[in-house]
């Protein structure tokens, strides 16, 4: 099931994508029994938003081994690396990543996200998981490296509004598409051009031992955000540029880039 966020002419709802393109509205979250409004929109006709709005978002770094060796930063962690993205960072498809003043090395980073479902996250074994895990979507984890190279800690460089593009939705069920989120190919382009590719069975920490280690520290509320890291590959961008960054299954992520200049409230539209 796809689970998009999506505004109309009567607001913002949460639906699910079929396969005609239609996007059927339903009561509230998506989180427990889905109970359908009634109203069905071409997709055509509203614009997809974020697909979840997260308390935070809880990124791992260091988490393929060529993604290592490219940054030459040493070797690769013998636990996850965490660090945290703001709620505020967040963006949907379509909205434009926004490259701050000043700043002429911000990169692309197509990563999968996890969403974190109902049942929350806390002190978890890897084998309790799936139990917790909502479903699937993509991330782009732009980062100011500049900054993340002067500053030795990450905040900064991976916390700017707009920072973290997530969408276009929410899949659920990666099994009845014959996938396996173990082993998903993974792909990033800039203006067509390839920049990254990968496959999620190259992860150095798979999703159930990113998800319990993480748990293990702080508590995942329904709808937090496990960003699960990036593969080689990563690059500057600039504005006027178009990032579209892919994982099968689950679509592709679609973002334009912009000057700091660019009128917008904190977010985007999220």
């Amino acid at each position: 099931m796809r689970i998009v966020r999506f505004a109309s002419p009567s607001g913002m709802s949460f639906g699910v994508l079929d396969g005609d393109g239609q996007v059927a509205q339903i009561e509230g979250h998506p989180f427990g029994t889905i109970s359908f409004t009634g109203q069905r929109f071409p997709q055509a006709d509203v614009r997809l938003l974020s697909p979840i709005l997260p308390s935070k978002v809880v990124c791992v770094g260091k988490n393929y081994a060529e993604h290592v060796r490219e940054m030459n930063t040493g070797d690769a962690p013998e636990r996850p690396l965490l660090f945290l993205k703001p709620s505020t960072s967040v963006i949907g498809p379509g909205d434009a990543i926004r490259i701050p003043p000043g700043s002429t090395n911000v990169h692309h980073e197509v990563e999968l996200a996890v969403v974190i479902g109902a049942r929350g996250a806390r002190n978890l074994a890897p084998e309790q998981v799936a139990g917790s895990v909502f479903g699937y979507t993509i991330a782009n984890d732009v980062t100011e490296r500049d900054m993340q190279k002067s500053d030795g800690q990450w905040t900064r460089a991976k916390g700017f509004d707009s920072f973290c593009p997530l969408g276009p939705w929410i899949e659920t069920d990666l099994g009845a598409l014959g996938k396996d989120a173990g082993d998903l190919e993974i792909t990033c382009t800039v203006d067509a051009e390839p920049r990254q590719a990968g496959r999620t069975s190259q992860l150095l920490f798979d999703v159930p031992t990113l998800v319990s280690y993480i748990s293990q520290v702080m508590t995942l509320l329904p709808g937090d955000v496990v960003l699960t890291g990036t593969p080689a590959g990563v690059g500057p961008i600039s504005p006027g540029q178009r990032v579209e960054c892919s994982i099968e299954g689950l679509g592709s992520l679609v973002n334009g880039v912009s000057g700091a200049d660019t009128a917008s409230t904190a977010g985007g539209a999220r």
